[in-house]
């Protein structure tokens, strides 16, 4: 195929397979009270599926002037304190979030057909939640954390090998060190959307919201 016959970018994206073929869907009538059960039961079934990183999330903050940024991170554990991770809390996803707590969770199944939307405030967990989350990560994860601060400039890949190596033998040296700024965070979700497409079905929506009141969670549907 030659420059000249080679299709274009838009149509090559329109020939792109979207989602997989095997689409378990969402039957609105069956889904639980609670949206965490749902979320759980789609998290084990991507788990159960083999699908790549199904833990992968893209958390999306605004800082105090309103400008927008997302990034891809790994949900720690999901519960009573809302759906977790962890970061630097002197990182740009830190900083926005000191700034302006509110922020989204989404989390994208493909081959399952799948989408859940989280929003709510995040919180930090404390102190002794954050050094617990450090400590669990592999020696090369710590390392990485300590090695230097998220997103400063760099002035070249030799610099970063340099001070993460050092970082890792410190690890090695000190396999209690924690690091200052890692901080364990939780969403509090006011909002959770279960998207689900269905072959030959179309798709459906369904948004939990808290009930008037406090008590539980109110359930509706949405128009694709």
């Amino acid at each position: 195929m030659t420059e000249e016959t080679r299709p274009g970018l838009r149509e090559r994206l329109r020939a792109l397979p979207v989602l997989g073929t095997d689409l378990p869907g969402l039957d609105p009538d069956a889904a639980p009270d609670d949206p965490v059960d749902l979320f759980v039961a789609w998290l084990e079934d991507a788990i159960d599926a083999g699908l790549p990183a199904p833990h992968a999330a893209t958390l999306s903050t605004a800082d105090a002037g309103g400008l927008v940024d997302a990034r891809t991170l790994i949900l720690q554990d999901v519960g009573p304190d809302g759906w977790s991770f962890a970061t630097r809390s002197d990182s740009p996803k830190g900083v926005a979030l000191a700034e302006n707590p509110h922020a989204a969770l989404t989390f994208l199944w493909r081959e399952r057909g799948r989408q859940v939307r989280v929003r709510g405030p995040v919180v930090r967990l404390g102190p002794e939640a954050s050094a617990a989350d450090f400590l669990a990560r592999s020696e090369q994860s710590r390392a990485t954390a300590l090695a230097g601060p998220q997103s400063a400039p760099l002035a070249s890949r030799a610099a970063y090998r340099e001070a993460w190596d050092a970082a890792l033998e410190r690890v090695r040296a000190e396999p209690g060190l924690v690091l200052d700024a890692w901080t364990a965070y939780a969403l509090d979700s006011v909002s959770v959307e279960f998207w689900a497409s269905t072959a030959g079905a179309g798709q459906v929506r369904l948004r939990y919201v808290p009930a008037a009141g406090g008590a539980g969670w109110s359930r509706a549907l949405l128009w694709p």
